[in-house]
């Protein structure tokens, strides 16, 4: 199963990157990259759970991103990184169903598949700041 959510997380970041692109429709986005990576029905449920959850809690993932980065204003954080920071967010966050640690190295190996140089250190950085701040409530 951890193969499946990986690719569902693959497929929820690429479909969050282009909707904060572009301003395509949600459910096409979807449908065109679960087919163009052929994924299952599993993955492409689970990438279409992670997508809606992230974009209807959006405002509060960047409330909270706001807070533990303060000095990178939300909107120039680069745009995969924004996207890979906001899926571990609402994930630990929101949804919490995932292991802090799991959600931190998931987001650390998107980074270094799919950011630049600084973006692992970057996206680490930022994910444990969030992970003070949620053993601290």
């Amino acid at each position: 199963m951890s193969g499946q959510r990986r690719k569902a997380r693959v497929l929820a970041l690429q479909a969050l990157y282009e909707l904060d692109s572009v301003p395509h429709d949600q459910a096409e986005v979807i449908e065109r990259l679960v087919g163009e990576l052929g994924a299952s029905e599993a993955t492409a449920a689970f990438a279409t759970e992670l997508v809606g959850g992230v974009l209807s809690n959006q405002p509060r993932i960047d409330e909270v991103l706001a807070q533990v980065a303060p000095a990178w204003p939300v909107d120039q954080i680069p745009l995969i990184d924004r996207n890979i920071l906001r899926l571990a967010i609402y994930e630990v966050v929101i949804d919490n169903k995932v292991p802090m640690r799991a959600a931190i190295n998931e987001a650390v190996e998107l980074a270094k598949t799919y950011g630049g140089d600084n973006s692992p250190k970057f996206v680490n950085g930022v994910l444990g700041s969030v992970s003070t701040l949620v053993t601290a409530r």
